[in-house]
């Protein structure tokens, strides 16, 4: 049976590997299509990884090295993900929520890194027409959505104590004059990875109006196999290189 769309389910997946994380992302789209589960939202931290989105451009990779370039349905340009970032999987059904408005979707999910942000002391900022959030000119925070027969994939990337360094290996999202932050270095030290996870799900919960917000395994919706990866998700540079 259908849950309620005032239900919000949410799960800590720890350290994952990117197309690991995605595979469950893609599992999770299936069984909402069909229906048989309330909105879910993803927190995971991935190991060193370059994505690159629908349209971004390969150029915009300076020197990977080591570090695998992954190409990804989302959108948006190149990006990095690591150790000390906070990156978040809404996995949202736009028919019952938002009424299939992707544009105030994006807004809802930029206000909630936002209110988060607030809560550390932190002014973050929109810049249009570039997404994500900003704190002065520097970029906190990269956004990349995909949609799938009305559900939201993909997500959100808040930098929390990122080593910043692997941005200088890459034009990030395409944009060459963009400085990027992290909270860490805003605020002068490390920050509780967790305290900014909980904070920033009370105040999803609380832009998207949901009513009842709990964890789950998702075990009784019928699980996730990591092997079911989308096919079309190409690795661009699948080993590790010498520069």
């Amino acid at each position: 049976m259908m849950q309620a769309m005032a239900d919000l389910l949410y799960k800590d997946l720890g350290r994952m590997d990117y197309l690991a994380a995605l595979a469950v992302q893609q599992r999770i789209v299936e069984l909402k299509q069909r229906g048989a589960l309330a909105d879910v939202i993803l927190f995971v931290e991935h190991p060193h990884v370059y994505t690159l989105g629908r349209g971004g451009k390969v150029a915009n990779v300076l020197a990977a090295r080591e570090v695998p370039v992954i190409g990804s349905s989302r959108g948006g340009d190149v990006t990095y993900h690591g150790p000390g970032q906070l990156v978040v999987y809404p996995l949202i059904d736009l028919r019952s929520k938002l009424r299939r408005d992707v544009h105030r979707y994006l807004r809802n999910l930029e206000m909630s890194a936002i209110r988060t942000l607030k809560d550390f002391g932190l002014e973050g900022i929109r810049r249009p027409p570039y997404t994500g959030i900003w704190v002065d000119n520097r970029k906190i925070a990269a956004i990349g959505i995909a949609v799938r027969r009305c559900i939201t994939f993909h997500g959100l990337a808040l930098n929390v104590n990122t080593d910043l360094s692997y941005f200088n290996r890459i034009i990030p999202c395409g944009l060459s004059w963009a400085e990027v932050t992290s909270m860490a270095r805003e605020l002068g030290k490390e920050q509780s990875a967790e305290r900014v996870r909980d904070r920033f799900l009370i105040h999803f919960a609380e832009v998207f109006g949901y009513s009842d917000v709990k964890e789950t395994d998702l075990a009784e919706d019928g699980g996730w196999k990591m092997e079911d990866c989308d096919s079309r998700s190409s690795i661009i540079n699948p080993r590790p290189e010498a520069y």
